[in-house]
Parts: C-alpha cells; sequence; structure tokens
C-alpha cells in the first residue's frame, strides 16, 4: 500500500526551505528582531500567515496585530522563531484535506493551540530554550504527512483501522519500518533544523524514549499535549483522535501534574 519508493518520493519533492524563511530564521537565531522581521515582510505568503496565526482567540490579543514588526515584538525571539516554523510546516500541507476532515483554518488552529499549551508548558518547568519551543511546530507536520501518504489509499486505510484498530503510525512503521516521525526527522533534516527539535520530537512518539533524561520528560508532555489537544470536539470531527497509539505506560508518572498544569478537572 504505502512503499519506501513512495515515501522517498514525498521526500525528495519537499523544496528547500526560502531563502527569505532561512534568513529570518538565521536572525531570530542570532536574537535580531527587528532586522529578521524586515526580511520577514518581503515574504507576502508568510505576512498572511502570522496575521492569521496571532489573531486567533488563543493567543489573547485584545486588538488585531498587523505589522510584521509588531507580531514579533509582540511574541519575542523564541515564539517568533516557533511560528515561523510552523509556518514552515504549512509550506506542505494540501490544499484540500481528504483523510482527515480539515480546513486550512482548523489546521491553523491546531498549530497556534499546540503552540500555546507548549509554551504554557516549558513556563511550568522553567525551561526557556528556543529550540526546544520550536520541537512542537513538527508535530502537525507528522498530520501533514499521514494525509499526503493515506489518502489515496484512504478505503484501504480504513479497513485496516475498522478490523485491526490500527493508527495511522502503527501501520506505516509495520509496512515500512519507518513511522510517521521518522518522515518528520526526515523533513527537519531537509530544512536543517537543530538536532534537539527531532529528538523530542521523536520521543513524543511513545515509541522511542531517549537516554537524555531531560529531552525524554519533553517527549512524554509533547506526547499527552498531542492527545489533549486531538481529543478536542474540533479535532474528533476532522478524525485525529485515533491518530497514533497514546501510551499511557509512557506517560503515567507525569501525567497528574500535566493535568493540573491544563486544569484538567
Amino acid at each position: 500500500m504505502i512503499t519506501n519508493e513512495i515515501i522517498n518520493d514525498f521526500i525528495e519533492k519537499i523544496p528547500p526551505a526560502p531563502k527569505a524563511l532561512q534568513s529570518t530564521i538565521i536572525l531570530l537565531k542570532e536574537g535580531k528582531l527587528i532586522q529578521a522581521s524586515q526580511i520577514a515582510q518581503t515574504d507576502l505568503v508568510l505576512n498572511a500567515y502570522l496575521k492569521k496565526i496571532v489573531n486567533k482567540p488563543i493567543y489573547g490579543f485584545k486588538n488585531e496585530v498587523n505589522e510584521v514588526s509588531q507580531i514579533f515584538g509582540i511574541l519575542g525571539v523564541s515564539s517568533a522563531q516557533q511560528t515561523v516554523y510552523n509556518y514552515m510546516m504549512t509550506l506542505l500541507s494540501t490544499d484540500k484535506w481528504e483523510l482527515f476532515q480539515l480546513k486550512e483554518s482548523s489546521f491553523y488552529e491546531l498549530q497556534a493551540r499546540l503552540s500555546r499549551k507548549w509554551k504554557q508548558i516549558l513556563e511550568h518547568l522553567n525551561i526557556n530554550d528556543m529550540e526546544i519551543e520550536s520541537a512542537i511546530t513538527l508535530l502537525p507536520a507528522s498530520i501533514i504527512v499521514a494525509e499526503a501518504l493515506f489518502k489515496s489509499k484512504k478505503t484501504d486505510v480504513n479497513l485496516l483501522r475498522s478490523v485491526n484498530d490500527l493508527d495511522l503510525n502503527t501501520i506505516l512503521s509495520r509496512l515500512c519500518s519507518q513511522d510517521l516521525f521518522d518522515i518528520c526527522e526526515k523533513i527537519a533534516l531537509k530544512w536543517e533544523m537543530p538536532l534537539s527539535i527531532t529528538q523530542i520530537v521523536q520521543a513524543s512518539s511513545g515509541f522511542k524514549p531517549l537516554e537524555n533524561k531531560q529531552l525524554n520528560v519533553l517527549g512524554k508532555w509533547m506526547h499527552l499535549l498531542l492527545f489533549y489537544e486531538l481529543s478536542q470536539p474540533l479535532f474528533i470531527e476532522a478524525g485525529l483522535n485515533n491518530f497514533i497509539d497514546f501510551k499511557i505506560e509512557y506517560v503515567g508518572d507525569i501525567y497528574d501534574e500535566f493535568a493540573s498544569v491544563m486544569d484538567i478537572s
């Protein structure tokens, strides 16, 4: 159904990050917020994305924010970098979702919710690290990958899932010996994203714990956050609640703390 040849073809078609984005990321890493916003302004599609994403209710801005310099200034260096990475992931996205019942607006909503709540988690853990904050951007990318690889095989996929109760990640792993998170790692490497980002995201699958204790704990928090968000009504309706297997044994030691941070009663 899905072969390594199909996966390699998908990876091959992913373009390198546009030069304006590369320059923006480099300037943000150097803490040059004003210069980064000036470069970002030259990409009209990025401009439109930034306005849509930061004006969502979850960001809590009372007045609409329209200027890139304003947006970057409000977000700060770390969150601005994270938002630019989020935009890079949308470059992979399809115009029409078929496997999942998503629209551009609901996908952006997922990105925004994951980003804001991941920042909340990092603040709770007293972690201030640009790369770790940006790690959350790859989780929505795994959904894009699943859509791209499985949408032409939707009937077969739905049959497998109904008969064997398998999630998409397990199906791909059994077919090709690599899963959605492996493919996201390849995307991250192609876009020259830091290794720490891919390590945390790989751990968040629940199948690949890390020897590095701090990064492994972050993988647990990310695993819980993904399932918490995908269990919200909007994303259940989109068919994302059974996207990957929930590994309660992996996250059991932090579940109560997570529930407290998310204010889950």
